[in-house]
């Protein structure tokens, strides 16, 4: 692979990791018409540049990113008279209240942490299916259209324990290629009576640690591998143009889908992944060898 065939990889993968159409169905179609061989470093490269899109994230939210909520956890005055246990599982609750933020990210992020642990060969499996992509495009896609008919009543915006972990749930369901994480955690959020914005921003806020630890354990089991650090540092310069190239354009496209889906809804999304899954499914049926990365 190339710098142009890294940067193209990287453009498609700024632009699709955040929206609701898979990436994983995107890069298919990239590196068959670029010829990239999916060699391992391939393989870790399309991995790896998710840190650049994590930052883009960091960056657009900083402010509501690194946030505490005002409390003093360990305040006299709060316990005064209470003792044992009691005294403790205060402490805990205004803990829990000054990292609301984290820990609520947390109860996210653990069910897919859990359940990519305990069924990471069975994952790796459906993801070397195509077939699997293609069809799951555009069942996705058909659902994306009556998705915001099916969930168009906003209760509150409030993120609670509840919620979280119900979304965390729903992220786990694109642990099957081609359903997209971003349509998973969104209508896992949508389904929990939150408003189109508050669900897509909290599915970028998910990202962050979902593809860190993603990121992380592809980085780590490419080194384990022998002669893996001599394939890092003789492709380093390859890996920090995808990762800036990355951050870039999964900047705009966040800033791009959180105004039109805000204003349009998810139709137009529903119809791209039709499209997208209906041109892999042809080019199966026509013979062409189709590799995932």
């Amino acid at each position: 692979m190339n710098s142009i065939e890294a940067i193209i990889i990287a453009i498609v993968e700024g632009l699709t990791e955040f929206l609701p159409v898979s990436s994983t169905g995107h890069m298919i179609i990239t590196q068959n018409m670029l010829g990239v061989e999916s060699t391992d470093f391939v393989k870790a490269f399309t991995v790896i540049i998710q840190f650049g899109a994590i930052l883009s994230v960091v960056c657009l939210y900083w402010n509501r990113f690194f946030r505490l909520n005002p409390c003093k956890i360990f305040d006299a005055q709060v316990v005064k008279g209470i003792t044992g246990v009691a005294k403790w599982k205060t402490y805990g609750k205004r803990f829990l209240y000054k990292f609301d933020f984290y820990w609520k990210l947390l109860v996210a992020f653990l069910p897919a942490a859990v359940i990519g642990f305990l069924f990471s060969d069975a994952i790796d499996s459906m993801l070397e299916n195509v077939w699997v992509v293609a069809v799951m495009l555009v069942i996705g896609g058909v659902f994306m259209l009556f998705v915001d008919k099916l969930f168009n009543r906003v209760s509150s915006d409030e993120l609670t324990e509840k919620k979280a972990l119900y979304i965390g749930f729903f992220q786990c369901i694109a642990m099957i290629p081609g359903v997209s994480r971003s349509m998973a955690t969104i209508v896992g959020g949508m389904s929990q009576k939150l408003s189109r914005k508050t669900a897509a921003e909290f599915s970028f806020f998910l990202a962050v640690p979902t593809m860190f630890a993603a990121t992380a354990y592809k980085l780590l089991k490419l080194i384990l591998e022998p002669g893996g650090l001599a394939i890092l540092n003789e492709n380093a310069g390859i890996l920090v143009i995808g990762n800036v190239v990355a951050f870039v354009v999964a900047l705009l496209a966040i800033k791009f889908f959180i105004g039109f889906v805000t204003k349009y809804g998810f139709k137009a999304f529903g119809y791209y992944r039709i499209i997208v899954g209906g041109i892999i499914l042809v080019m199966l049926w026509m013979g062409y060898n189709l590799e995932i990365v």
